[in-house]
């Protein structure tokens, strides 16, 4: 479904991408591990076209994406959860959960879809009319999530969702994550957590200094004792 062929991006003289290739099939979790600096962020970034790729190709189906603005890969079935959850903190629960759906003309279904996030997270629901900032930090995220899934996008693309959230929490998110895969959402996940990243991964790549240095299923690449200790840290154990 997607396919990245030597992207490359750089920021000035920095050089934050080199030459990265991966892809992800329909319906399939794909993971990218690494340190902190490691380019997984501009590797989304990239194919999300927030940022200008210096080289590459990026493709979504039968479309090329080279050229095309952020808004019109939405279109085309992507959509990004961003790092920090970049919700908007003066605007309502709600209101955050319709700058997901800007682009559809299905009000009747948008408000439908809402309905049943507020179903699937009472806490949201409870405050849909109160302003972002009077939410927890996991409470933030299950809603950056949901402004993502509004989209109703083929491929949600997610950078460091389990970031700043207690065990409870990453153990929730990640079962979300599981659950909207089940439907049938595929799933390009950055994670530091490579533990609870590769439990539900079907592929792995993991990136160093801007590339990517290997892909394997997740039980190869937590066999691998020297490459857990170089590139996935404690945490994959």
């Amino acid at each position: 479904m997607l396919e990245v062929d030597a992207l490359s991006v750089r920021y000035g003289r920095v050089h934050a991408v080199r030459g990265a290739s991966l892809s992800v099939g329909e319906g399939e979790i794909v993971a990218v591990l690494g340190a902190n600096g490691a380019g997984k962020s501009s590797l989304l970034k990239g194919v999300m076209g927030l940022v200008s790729a210096d080289g590459g190709r990026v493709s979504f189906g039968k479309l090329g994406l080279n050229g095309k603005l952020p808004h019109e890969r939405i279109a085309a079935g992507l959509s990004l959860v961003p790092e920090g959850r970049r919700i908007v903190m003066s605007l309502s629960v709600e209101e955050n959960l319709l700058m997901g759906a800007y682009l559809r003309r299905d009000a009747a279904a948008v408000q439908s879809e809402i309905e049943a996030l507020y179903e699937r997270f009472p806490n949201l629901g409870a405050r849909r009319h109160l302003p972002g900032s009077v939410l927890s930090g996991g409470e933030q995220q299950m809603l950056a999530i949901g402004r993502g899934v509004l989209a109703r996008p083929r491929l949600l693309l997610l950078d460091e969702p389990s970031l700043g959230l207690s065990p409870l929490l990453v153990r929730e998110l990640f079962g979300l994550l599981a659950e909207l895969n089940r439907g049938g959402l595929a799933l390009l996940l950055v994670e530091q957590n490579t533990r609870q990243a590769l439990r539900i991964a079907a592929r792995a790549y993991v990136m160093e200094l801007g590339a990517i240095v290997m892909e394997n299923r997740p039980q190869a690449l937590l066999s691998d004792e020297r490459l857990v200790a170089a590139y996935l840290g404690g945490g994959a154990r």
